[in-house]
């Protein structure tokens, strides 16, 4: 009942920020694009008419087929069922400013309010997926920020719990938003929003648009066939 309570105050408390945030300047959040592009305040709409004509390499991240979900994630909807259910349309959505500065204020306040820790420390379990309330791996703030886009009308199918392995080969967690710019990484690494090819992660697999409960292999063709880091 207590955390229950505590993820109900913290998802207002995130509702609260974006509404505000929409009011500011998004500040230090930034696009990750190539250094011809010019520069420009992120999150304005400058910005993002940068970034359509910027000609990123692989926005749109490739998949190859069916794969198994990850063990947490399976037991994940069996405690929260009603968060692995599909929301809204399948399709990327149309970026806006509006929209960016949904993104960049979730990523930004979910980084700040949860405290990173291993699930081996809090929970004693190499893998417990679960929707944080000061506290989580990886994943957990991947589920709540995934929950905090959805309550404000993003469709499931354009935010994808996606698995990689990082920049020194360790497993890792982001939520991918699929947008009509490409896909972005939302990271409790960082706070800035960047283009998932634009990355050091190697990408393994993540949600199907279709079906939150299905998975599908990603095609990562930056790295050789069976490399899990950028000097192997």
């Amino acid at each position: 009942m207590v955390g229950t309570l505590r993820r109900t105050a913290l998802a207002g408390a995130v509702t609260f920020l974006i509404a505000a945030i929409g009011w500011m300047d998004t500040g230090q959040a930034q696009v990750s694009t190539p250094s011809s592009a010019p520069a420009s305040a992120p999150g304005s709409a400058r910005n993002l008419a940068a970034l359509s004509a910027a000609g990123l390499p692989q926005p749109v991240m490739p998949t190859s087929g069916w794969a198994n979900p990850p063990i947490g994630y399976l037991g994940f909807c069996q405690g929260f069922p009603a968060e692995c259910r599909r929301h809204g349309e399948k399709g990327a959505v149309a970026l806006t400013e509006n929209l960016w500065t949904e993104l960049v204020a979730v990523n930004r306040v979910i980084n700040k309010q949860i405290a990173p820790v291993t699930d081996l420390e809090l929970y004693n379990t190499e893998e417990h997926w679960t929707l944080p309330t000061d506290r989580g791996d990886c994943e957990d703030y991947v589920l709540l920020k995934r929950q905090a886009l959805i309550r404000q009308g993003w469709p499931s199918g354009a935010l994808l719990v996606t698995v990689v392995f990082d920049e020194v080969g360790d497993g890792h967690a982001v939520l991918i938003a699929r947008t009509d710019r490409g896909d972005f990484v939302l990271d409790n690494k960082v706070d800035s929003i960047r283009i998932w090819s634009q990355t050091p992660y190697r990408y393994v697999k993540r949600q199907s648009v279709s079906d939150p409960d299905r998975w599908v292999a990603i095609n990562d063709s930056r790295w050789p066939v069976g490399s899990t880091t950028s000097s192997n």
